[in-house]
């Protein structure tokens, strides 16, 4: 019998197995996963030492914790395959944007516990942001372990289940526009005659180094800005230039739109 099973293990759920193997919550014996090809077991294998089915149901038989980490628009799939084998012991977790706790329980078994995990790809080198949301009455020895988990591969807040697409916007999403944000600082370097990896380095860096002021020193993110912006300077010469061409507005709007796609998923 294993403890944690994984229906799925791309990139997120790989993400959160390492996290689980790293911080120690169980071993590679009490993991199962599963992959749709052979090929994806072997890498499992491989990456991890744990056990890897293509068949989705064995995950399920084997494992009380389930985590759904297969992409949204399988999840009907996946639980019409599984469902036979759930019982009232199982605790399910989805990780997908739309995909209630009322959603996954109306297609599981009455008495089933579900709770989700809004993560984001910083999992992978362990910083993660994951919001949680879980059932009322979950016993408290299964919240014990999920904000294990949670925490295993980076921060983790409990939220209301009425933010979680709001989460999946702000820091499910948003890594691809801090990526577009690094890439476009790294081009300007280029122009200025940087060689290509260097310019990289500064920006990502750079970027690294900008968020852990705001994580650690606790002030304003906008007095952080006014410590850098001198009177008559570069810095608030490019500020002037950001505001003119509307990054503010232009990032908002690019969040509100994944939201209110989350929503519909």
């Amino acid at each position: 019998m294993k403890k944690i099973g994984f229906c799925g293990c791309g990139n997120m759920g790989s993400a959160m197995v390492k996290g689980i193997l790293d911080q120690g919550i169980c071993g590679k014996e009490d993991l199962i996963v599963s992959h749709l090809t052979e090929s994806g077991c072997k890498r499992s294998r491989r990456e991890f030492g744990v056990e890897a089915t293509t068949n989705v149901a064995d995950v399920v038989k084997y494992s009380p914790l389930v985590f759904l980490a297969v992409k949204p628009q399988f999840y009907e799939e996946v639980l019409t395959e599984i469902r036979p084998y759930l019982t009232t012991e199982h605790v399910l977790v989805g990780i997908a944007p739309g995909k209630t706790l009322d959603w996954i329980r109306k297609r599981a078994v009455t008495g089933l516990k579900a709770a989700r995990f809004m993560p984001n790809t910083p999992a992978m080198v362990g910083e993660g942001m994951t919001a949680v949301c879980m059932d009322e009455g979950m016993p408290e020895d299964k919240k014990e372990i999920l904000l294990k988990i949670a925490g295993s591969f980076g921060k983790t807040q409990v939220v209301p289940e009425r933010l979680m697409d709001a989460a999946g916007a702000v820091s499910g999403c948003s890594p691809a526009f801090v990526y577009q944000f690094i890439e476009s600082m790294a081009d300007a370097g280029v122009l200025m005659g940087m060689p290509r990896a260097m310019a990289y380095e500064f920006a990502s860096q750079t970027v690294l180094g900008s968020a852990k002021m705001v994580l650690e020193s606790g002030l304003h993110p906008g007095e952080l800005k006014d410590m850098v912006t001198s009177p008559g300077g570069t810095t608030i010469e490019g500020i002037r230039t950001l505001e003119r061409e509307g990054m503010r507005g232009a990032v908002m709007e690019a969040l509100i739109s994944c939201w209110e796609k989350g929503k519909k998923m």
